[in-house]
């Protein structure tokens, strides 16, 4: 999702994407065409009665179809689709699983979220052998929290988001939660954060409450990309003042001349993330910009991908930039 412009309740462009291939036809590769499955995945056993045990093992033959499961095949080429990989693991855990965690909000449009793995949410008691491609959540889920994007059983984002609130790595379940709000109009996103705020007061489980409040009191839907949502983190974590997230410098006619990433409005601190992407060949004008600032009385300190490895430099410069004398600027 891009973090101003996508509709979480919308399905991505990634599920778009891989629902607009479905009914298009399937090379032949001289066997048989494939139907239009599940995204590219099958039961087994509905392929057989569509096309017929010898043309399925035909197409398994000569690797057009490969194993997800003992019941639960894939179009090979399409091996890699999140959407592909999330369809064959609920045909093989079964009805009553629903995606959650990072593969929920994802497939919702959370850009942030990990898609190496795929996560179903199933009820307490339900077993399945472990697999190095599936973390399965056991745990009780309302209906009412499911939704069907394209055939796929999915938790409403905010349930998912809720959930990697509590039990995801934090820089990621922040940087998904901004991307949430970000896709939303902004007077819906109180209400979204009142019920996301909800579930997690009320999980059966307690573990994660505590940090999970936290990490939604620091989600505004503000930083641009996943990566200001880690500097806000490091920065939360380093015991520092909160910034204003994307302040406006205004001349004297109320005309907005800068966006800061990040501000302190009252000691006139700005810091700005120079991702590689957004900045690169851009360093005469990113100086010109810093320039200008300073003119007005701001001092601007720049974060850069290394921070996020390694924020103590970040931090003791952000540090140092707020203590500095108010005479100074």
């Amino acid at each position: 999702m891009n973090p101003t412009s996508s509709t979480p309740q919308q399905p991505s462009s990634t599920l778009q994407q891989a629902s607009s291939t479905l009914g298009q036809p399937s090379s032949t590769l001289g066997v048989a065409e494939l139907p239009e499955g599940l995204h590219g995945a099958y039961l087994r056993s509905s392929l057989v009665s569509q096309i017929g045990l010898p043309a399925v093992r035909s197409l398994i033959r000569v690797e057009r179809l490969v194993r997800y499961s003992r019941h639960v095949l894939v179009d090979r080429v399409r091996t890699q689709d999140v959407t592909t990989r999330a369809a064959a693991a609920l045909l093989t855990v079964g009805p009553e699983a629903v995606l959650t965690s990072h593969t929920s909000v994802l497939l919702h449009g959370c850009t942030a979220a990990d898609s190496g793995v795929i996560h179903l949410l199933v009820r307490y008691g339900r077993q399945l052998r472990r697999r190095s491609d599936l973390v399965l959540h056991q745990g009780s889920f309302e209906e009412r929290d499911v939704l069907k994007l394209e055939g796929l059983r999915i938790l409403n984002l905010e349930a998912a988001i809720a959930e990697m609130l509590c039990t995801a790595t934090r820089a990621t379940a922040l940087a998904c939660a901004d991307q949430a709000l970000a896709g939303l109009d902004p007077t819906h996103r109180a209400p979204f954060r009142a019920d996301v705020e909800q579930r997690i007061a009320s999980r059966p489980d307690s573990r994660g409450q505590c940090r999970a409040a936290a990490l939604l009191a620091l989600a505004t839907g503000l930083p641009e990309s996943p990566a200001e949502s880690r500097v806000l983190l490091a920065m939360f974590d380093a015991g520092l003042p909160i910034p204003e997230a994307q302040h406006s410098v205004c001349d004297l006619d109320g005309r907005e001349r800068y966006r800061l990433d990040f501000a302190w409005p009252e000691p006139m601190v700005a810091l700005e993330y120079d991702g590689y992407a957004a900045h690169a060949d851009r360093a005469d004008r990113d100086a010109a910009r810093d320039e200008d600032l300073r003119r007005r009385g701001w001092l601007v300190v720049r974060a850069t991908a290394d921070d996020l490895r390694n924020p103590a430099r970040l931090m003791s410069a952000v540090s140092t930039a707020l203590d500095r004398p108010r005479s100074v600027a």
